[in-house]
C-alpha cells in the first residue's frame, strides 16, 4: 500500500486492523469530534486525539514510501495499528474537512517521520529489503 498522494479506501485502511476490536473501536474514531492538528501532507497523515487522560494521544501514520506504513501513537495499545490511528486513517480516507491538506506536520510527527525515513533509506543504501516491524514503524 502506497501513500503516493491517492487517499485509501475504507476497506483498505480496516484491512490493516489486527483484529475486529480494533476495526470497531477504530471506526468508532472516525469522526471529527475527538480529533484536532489533523492535517495530511508529503506521504502523511497526524493529529491530535482527545482520550480520557488530560493530554490528547498523538498519532501520526506514514503513508507515503515504502510497502508497509508506519504508525506512531502514544497511546498504551500494544497493537498496531492502535485504534487512534485506524480512526485517524478512517477519517482521512472519507475526506473529512477536519484532516486539512498541505500543512506541515508538527514537530512531533515530522521528528518522527524522519527518523523513520533515515532508517529506511539506510537500509535500501545498505541493499536491505523490507522493513521489519514496519507495522510499528520505530516504536512508541
Amino acid at each position: 500500500m502506497s501513500g503516493d498522494g491517492v487517499r485509501w479506501t475504507a476497506e483498505q485502511v480496516l484491512a490493516l486492523a489486527p483484529d475486529a476490536s480494533s476495526r470497531k473501536h477504530g471506526s468508532r474514531l472516525a469522526a471529527p469530534e475527538p480529533w484536532s492538528e489533523a492535517g495530511t501532507g508529503d506521504g502523511a497523515v497526524w493529529g491530535l486525539c482527545r482520550g480520557s487522560g488530560s493530554r490528547p494521544y498523538r498519532t501520526v501514520i506514514d503513508v507515503g514510501g515504502g510497502d508497509a506504513p508506519g504508525y506512531r501513537c502514544t497511546c498504551p495499545s500494544r497493537k498496531f495499528p492502535c485504534k487512534h490511528a485506524l480512526g485517524l486513517l478512517l477519517l482521512w480516507a472519507g475526506g473529512e474537512p477536519a484532516v486539512r491538506e498541505g500543512p506541515e506536520p508538527p514537530e512531533w510527527a515530522a521528528e518522527w517521520l524522519g527518523g523513520r525515513r533515515a532508517r529506511a533509506a539506510a537500509r535500501t543504501g545498505a541493499g536491505a529489503t523490507g522493513e521489519p516491524g514496519s507495522g510499528r514503524g520505530g516504536g512508541r
